[in-house]
């Protein structure tokens, strides 16, 4: 459950973000030209690459790897494969978790590291391993890490992390905004200077002045009627998260919302992407948790029970109004079951500068539930 009254109430949104997550949404656009700096001045923009690697890998801790592994991938297309390497362990700690390379990486293949750690002791020998394998390596780190000298020994191309101040106060969460642009933003600069994708510093640029704008819509001193981010957060209040993505840009942004959720919120949500969605979930909307579906015995004692838990579905879009769409199909399944529908889609833009409002928006909305939730 959640106290809807703190949304409008910024003093104490401030006196429960514990963990920078508010300051990191707002935030965020400084953190990409902070982070595009860091990333000249390592060098990326002076690389002359011979060509496309066959493959790139990508090696971190939690989901802000995987979520740029998801990004860059998304973004790259079929041009080099993407592949997030998983890490094995007998827990989620930077000493217990091991990352090894596939047995075909080899001098044709580029590894990105991207942690907001730089402790992990297996990311280091990773560097060194691939380093004996021929493979490029290239880092994204807090600076003076331990595996900022392994990439240096590697003959590697180090970068250090966009940092805040306060993100050493807390223990950083993969899902932070900020520390998903610290470490996307320079491996963006990076596989446009190898031709993977297409994200040159004026795109980069484009992208930060979005999320400032973002970042004033959706602060803490607007309003709920008025702030989108708000808005979606009290819609989705004691509320299952289906979220429907269409679009190149939605997708990754739909799976980050709902892991957002679950890590930052405590709140569960499925995501699929249209027009598929529309068979895998259309059984979960006939049943128990459709908006008009009471599976509880009516004579129950109701008193000081908490609501019972419906669906929502949240569509994520990035394609032009008048493209082929799947959205009125979409809205007729949800209606025909009840089942109420909240709608993003960002103004005209680049493909990085669409994807970073829909990011920053449902960032924003995954923060403000998790600054208001209460048992």
């Amino acid at each position: 459950m959640i106290d809807e009254t703190l949304l409008d109430a910024p003093e104490a949104l401030a006196d429960a973000d514990h963990r920078g997550l508010l300051r990191g949404a707002a935030e965020a656009g400084a953190r990409v030209r902070t982070a595009a700096r860091h990333a000249a001045e390592a060098g990326v923009a002076d690389l002359r690459p011979d060509g496309r690697p066959r493959a790139v890998l990508i090696a971190g801790p939690g989901a802000a790897a995987t979520h740029a592994a998801d990004l860059l991938g998304t973004l790259a297309g079929a041009g080099s494969p993407v592949t997030r390497l998983a890490p094995t362990g007998v827990a989620s700690a930077s000493g217990a978790l091991r990352w090894e390379l596939p047995g075909w990486a080899g001098s044709v293949d580029l590894l990105l590291i991207a942690t907001p750690d730089g402790t992990e002791p297996s990311l280091s020998t990773l560097a060194e391993q691939a380093y004996r394998r021929g493979c490029t390596v290239v880092a994204v780190a807090p600076a003076g890490t331990p595996l900022a000298e392994s990439v240096a020994g590697a003959h590697g191309l180090f970068i250090p992390m966009a940092t805040a101040p306060y993100d050493h106060d807390e223990p950083l969460a993969g899902s932070a905004p900020g520390v998903l642009w610290a470490l996307l933003t320079p491996l963006l600069a990076l596989l446009d200077r190898v031709g993977l994708l297409t994200a040159p510093p004026d795109a980069l640029e484009a992208a930060a002045d979005r999320l400032d704008q973002i970042a004033e819509r959706c602060g803490p001193a607007i309003a709920t009627y008025s702030n989108p981010a708000k808005t979606l957060a009290a819609e989705l209040a004691d509320a299952l998260p289906v979220i429907w993505t269409e679009g190149v840009a939605a997708g990754p942004a739909g799976r980050r919302f709902a892991a957002g959720l679950a890590e930052l919120s405590g709140v569960p949500a499925v995501v699929a992407e249209l027009p598929e969605a529309l068979a895998e979930h259309s059984a979960l909307l006939a049943g128990p948790l459709a908006a008009n579906a009471d599976p509880d015995d009516f004579f129950r004692d109701r008193v000081d029970e908490p609501p019972a838990l419906h669906a929502r579905v949240v569509l994520l879009r990035d394609r032009p109004l008048g493209g082929l769409t799947a959205a009125p199909a979409a809205r007729d399944l949800a209606l025909s079951h009840d089942t109420p529908i909240s709608e993003l889609e960002p103004e005209p833009g680049g493909e990085i500068e669409t994807l970073a409002e829909l990011i920053a928006v449902t960032d924003f909305a995954a923060v403000y539930l998790a600054l208001v939730s209460r048992s």
